[in-house]
């Protein structure tokens, strides 16, 4: 990518597009092109195609997505699949027919099985049973790799796949009942230490293992394969490195101030006991992440503080 060609961030006010934002800033890129949903409606088939037929984007980053935690993924199941296939389809489609250059399309670590091994390698897709609960969504960015990797075979469009581990940064969710497990870690700490809680209660036995990765250190990974890898199939982008769940409450709890106990609720469920990214494939490609979790969560808990 030159610093004038024209790149579009589909999903810029998210999380992920953010950061990729971010990035392309600081970068010096001078046409960078964004559409907030209220602007423009990716499930909308002539909205965008009206859109790349106007702006004519050489590069795309597909960060746009409709996307929840597991109540949100169980209940709405229906409008997660065809939502999510509707952007996708219609943002790779006319990136095709207008002749985007380079595309990437960001997918998620629910797209490997259940029970897939420990730690997951890209080779482990469509191995196996999906977890229950997000199986549409899942269904949905497979489907996008696919597409990416279909349309390389027949047109010989250079549209590569990513796949990020669990986030977390500026601009993250932290919904009581919606956000992911850290940012959820988060407010409640931070909440007991408001109201001079004696105790924080945590789902479950605090032994499920899982990995975080800081969302401008993803953006950092997608500038850094846009420049440099061009295959098809998928890239996993994580750290490679987890911590327990009860060694992630410490680790909030003692960023936050809290000065009250944790306690863990073991007739809830732990959810899987271990989702690792495999990233041996990232690190041969000459990338690794810099930002490492404690100070990422200080780097979290200030945006925190920011938006409350």
């Amino acid at each position: 990518m030159e610093k004038t060609n024209k790149i579009y961030v589909a999903g810029h006010k998210g999380m992920v597009g953010s950061a990729i934002l971010r990035k392309l800033q600081a970068e010096g890129y001078e046409h960078i092109v964004t559409r907030s949903s209220a602007e423009l409606d990716l499930r909308d088939l002539a909205a965008v195609a009206a859109f790349f037929e106007a702006e004519k984007p050489e590069y795309v980053f597909l960060a746009a997505a409709k996307v929840g935690g597991i109540v949100a993924n169980n209940t709405y199941r229906a409008d997660f699949i065809y939502e999510n296939l509707c952007i996708q389809n219609n943002v790779i489609h006319q990136s095709y027919l207008h002749g985007v250059k380079k595309l990437m399309f960001l997918g998620s670590s629910c797209i490997y099985p259940k029970m897939a091994p420990q730690p997951l390698k890209e080779e482990y897709l469509l191995t196996g049973l999906l977890e229950e609960t997000n199986e549409p969504y899942a269904i949905a960015k497979i489907a996008g790799i696919k597409m990416c990797d279909a349309y390389r075979a027949q047109y010989g469009c250079n549209y590569i796949s990513v796949m990020p581990t669990n986030l977390y940064g500026l601009n993250d969710n932290y919904h009581p009942q919606n956000s992911h497990v850290l940012p959820a870690l988060i407010r409640r700490f931070h909440e007991a230490k408001q109201n001079g809680l004696e105790e924080v209660v945590i789902w479950g036995t605090g032994t499920p293992m899982r990995e975080f990765l800081y969302a401008d250190d993803l953006a950092e990974a997608c500038y850094y394969l846009m420049q440099h890898y061009n295959e098809p199939g998928l890239v996993n982008i994580g750290t490679g490195e987890d911590v327990t769940i009860k060694e992630l409450a410490e680790l909030v709890k003692e960023t936050v101030g809290y000065q009250g106990a944790i306690s863990f609720d073991t007739s809830k469920p732990d959810g899987t006991p271990r989702k690792l990214m495999d990233v041996s494939k990232l690190h041969g490609y000459g990338w690794k992440h810099t930002i490492e979790l404690p100070e990422g969560i200080k780097l979290a808990y200030q945006d925190f503080l920011s938006k409350i």
